[in-house]
């Protein structure tokens, strides 16, 4: 079930595809200025549609469940960011430098939507408050990540936390998302009926970000830099990342007395980390050369996490 659900996933193979062309065919030169342009539109469009989709309902709805929620945002962006933390600082000499912060980079993002909510409805969690909760830590992301990230010491020196980077996260990111919230209204049937082509919109800017940035670290060697050995290590530590999610999240979760199908869905929202969030932060946050070592830990995370997930959730469907 697990390996049909990885060879099956549109986003794990648009991903592949993206890493396989910035390895052949990776873009620079005077084509770079021109590709950083495209994908920053690309996620500006993204973020409005997102801010179309989320219901304000939904949002006022999660804010008023603050037992669940609160401790759910320390988790993800409190205790994910130092396990990140921990192995970025364990990873130095095992890995590329840059690599190892992109596990403090990969414990610092929200939560995916939509892996949260599936594997939690197939586990029997409870799915409304799955959908709000990962809703709502996407849209805590574009104001916490970033400070958490830089704050825990991630790589200040290349995009310092300032006015700058505040000036980027607010017009690609948090402008639109506000305009999409204010015109969802209108556009409400619009992104009812054409919700798959949407989604495909989606998958498509993260791609684009991912071949972006890929190709920058496809230009510093990074086949060069990262040689069999340090794949290993690296492979071990996204499993282990991954673990401390699962097991962590569970035991939170039935620490805070939650009913199970709350716990169900705490454990998957505490876990899955976005990707559609992930690279096309990284992409417009940091140059080519950085963007594209950082978001390695999260690709593998991705693919890890989409392994893990079917049989886990599976297994607590079948127990319920």
């Amino acid at each position: 079930m697990a390996l049909r659900t990885v060879l099956t996933d549109p986003m794990l193979r648009m991903l592949a595809a993206a890493v396989l062309l910035a390895a052949i065919v990776p873009v620079g030169g005077d084509a770079r200025p021109v590709a950083d342009l495209l994908v920053s539109a690309g996620v500006f469009v993204l973020f409005l549609l997102n801010g179309m989709r989320i219901a304000r309902s939904e949002i006022r709805a999660g804010l008023r469940n603050w037992r669940f929620l609160l401790p759910l945002l320390l988790w993800v962006f409190g205790a994910m960011a130092l396990a990140g933390l921990a192995l970025a600082s364990a990873g130095q000499g095992l890995v590329p430098p840059l690599i190892a912060i992109g596990f403090l980079y990969l414990g610092s993002l929200p939560s995916t939507v939509q892996s949260a909510t599936s594997y939690s409805a197939l586990a029997g969690g409870n799915l409304g408050l799955s959908v709000i909760s990962a809703a709502l830590l996407n849209i805590a992301g574009i104001f916490v990540t970033v400070p958490v990230f830089f704050l825990l010491g991630g790589t200040g020196s290349e995009a310092p936390l300032g006015w700058e980077t505040a000036e980027r996260i607010m017009l690609i990111l948090l402008l639109p998302f506000v305009l999409g919230q204010l015109v969802q209204g209108w556009t409400k049937d619009f992104i009812s009926q054409h919700g798959r082509h949407i989604v495909w919109i989606d998958r498509s800017v993260i791609a684009l970000a991912v071949y972006v940035a890929f190709s920058g670290a496809v230009e510093q060697g990074i086949w060069r830099k990262v040689d069999p050995g340090a794949w290993a290590w690296l492979c071990g530590m996204v499993a282990l990342f991954l673990l401390f999610g699962h097991a962590g999240s569970w035991f939170v979760g039935g620490a805070l007395g939650l009913p199970r199908r709350d716990r169900i869905s705490f454990l998957f929202a505490g876990t899955q980390k976005s990707t559609a969030v992930g690279v096309p932060l990284a992409a417009i946050l940091f140059p080519l050369e950085v963007a594209g070592f950082l978001v390695v830990p999260l690709m593998l995370y991705h693919l890890f996490q989409l392994v893990a997930a079917a049989p886990v959730a599976g297994v607590l469907g079948r127990s319920d």
